[in-house]
C-alpha cells in the first residue's frame, strides 16, 4: 500500500518559554519522557509508514536538528521557509507524495508535539482513517470523544455513518466558550485533534476546489518551495478547505489524546504528587498544591500558593498562574530578545 505519514513540527517555541525556543520548540524537548517528542512520534509511526515514506515539515532553522533526531533521508525534511499554516504546509506535502508517489498514495498527517496514551489505539484509529479516506474517496479527520469540557479546542458534530465505520462532518466549531464547550460535549461532539488521512489526488483536488488562498500558488509553483511559500496566503487546513468541502468524514476515536499546548498541561500527562503537584527538579513545596514547577540549574521553594506555573532556566524565571500560561505568547513577543532566547 502507498501510504505516507507527514509529520508537521514547526513552531516558534513560545508555548514552553523559558524551556522552549525558537531553536528549541517543543517538540525536540523530551517533555512527556525522557525522549524528545518528535522521537516518540517517529517511533508510534513507524508501523504505518517506512523511513522513505515519512516527510516531516519544519523551520528551516530546525532542518539539521530535526535530521539528526529523526534518522530520514534528507530529501524527507522539508524547510518551510515562512510560517504560512497549515493548508500550505499539507498543500506542498500532498504535492511531493504525488510527484514521488502517484495521485492514488495516501497521506496520513499529524503533528509532532502530541502525548499520547495509547499508541496502539492511536494507529488503529489513524489506519481506520486511512481506509476510510481510500474506500470513500474522502477528507479524513479523526474526532477525540472529549474527556472535559475544554474551551481550547475546536470541535466537530458528527452526522450519519458511512460504509467504511467513519462519519459524515456535519459542521465545524471553533473554539467555544466554557459553558458552550460544555454543552457540545453532552451532546456528542467531538474535539477536532489535526490528524487527517486522504489520498493526495483527492486533496489536492479538492484544494483546487475549494482554496483560492493555495490552489494558485500551487500551480504556479508546483516544483518551487521557495515561490511556493512566497505567493501563498496564510490559512488553516480547516478554513481553507475542509469547513468548505463536502467530501469530509471523522472517525471518533479514543486513545488517551493530548496536544500538551503549554505548560499547565503537564499535569494531565505526568506523574503528580499527593499534592496534585508536577514538579522537575530541585523543587520544595509546603502548603503548595495543583502547581507545575521546572527547575534547571536552580532551586524552587513554594509556600503558599496554588495553581501557580513556575520555570527557572539559564537565570530567567517565569512566575505565571496555570490559567495564563494557555497562550504565553504574548508576554514572550514582548521581551528583549536576550531575555526571550535564554542561552
Amino acid at each position: 500500500m502507498k501510504r505516507w505519514v507527514v509529520i508537521l513540527a514547526g513552531g516558534v517555541g513560545s508555548r514552553f518559554w523559558p524551556l522552549s525556543t525558537p531553536e528549541r520548540p517543543k517538540q525536540l524537548l523530551p517533555l512527556i519522557t525522557d525522549e524528545p517528542m518528535l522521537l516518540e512520534t517517529l517511533k508510534r509511526l513507524k508501523a504505518l509508514a517506512a523511513p522513505k515514506r515519512t516527510l516531516i515539515l519544519t523551520n528551516a532553522a530546525l532542518v539539521p536538528a530535526t535530521l539528526k533526531l529523526s534518522k530520514l533521508p534528507k530529501a524527507n525534511v522539508i524547510a518551510e521557509p515562512k510560517p504560512a499554516g497549515t493548508a500550505a504546509a499539507l498543500a506542498w506535502a500532498a504535492n511531493v507524495i504525488r510527484q514521488r508517489d502517484g495521485d492514488d498514495a495516501t497521506m496520513i498527517s499529524v503533528h509532532a508535539d502530541w502525548s499520547i496514551g495509547n499508541p496502539i489505539g492511536f494507529r488503529q484509529a489513524l489506519t481506520m482513517a486511512a481506509i476510510a479516506a481510500e474506500k470513500e474517496a474522502a477528507l479524513v479527520t479523526v474526532g477525540i470523544v472529549p474527556t472535559r469540557p475544554d474551551p481550547g479546542f475546536g470541535y466537530i458534530e458528527p452526522g450519519t455513518h458511512v460504509s467504511s465505520g467513519a462519519r459524515k462532518v456535519k459542521r465545524f466549531v471553533e473554539k467555544p466558550t466554557k459553558d458552550k464547550a460544555v454543552e457540545l460535549r453532552v451532546s456528542g461532539y467531538l474535539w477536532n485533534s489535526g490528524i487527517f488521512a486522504w489520498r493526495v489526488g483527492v486533496f489536492l483536488e479538492q484544494l483546487k476546489m475549494h482554496s483560492p488562498e493555495v490552489a494558485p500558488a500551487l500551480a504556479k509553483f508546483g516544483r518551487s518551495l521557495t515561490g511556493f511559500f512566497g505567493a501563498v496566503k496564510p490559512i488553516a487546513v480547516d478554513h481553507a478547505v475542509l469547513e468548505r468541502s463536502k467530501q469530509v468524514l471523522v472517525v471518533p476515536a479514543e486513545f488517551g489524546w493530548d496536544d500538551v499546548g503549554n505548560w499547565g498541561a503537564l499535569k494531565r500527562v505526568r506523574p503528580r504528587d499527593e499534592k496534585g503537584n508536577y514538579s522537575h527538579g530541585d523543587v520544595y513545596a509546603l502548603e503548595a498544591p495543583n502547581n507545575v514547577v521546572h527547575a534547571e540549574n536552580a532551586s524552587i521553594v513554594l509556600y503558599g500558593v496554588s495553581d501557580l506555573v513556575v520555570v527557572a532556566r539559564n537565570g530567567v524565571t517565569l512566575v505565571t498562574t496555570i490559567e495564563k500560561s494557555l497562550d504565553l505568547k504574548k508576554i514572550v513577543e514582548s521581551l528583549p530578545p536576550k531575555l526571550r532566547n535564554p542561552k
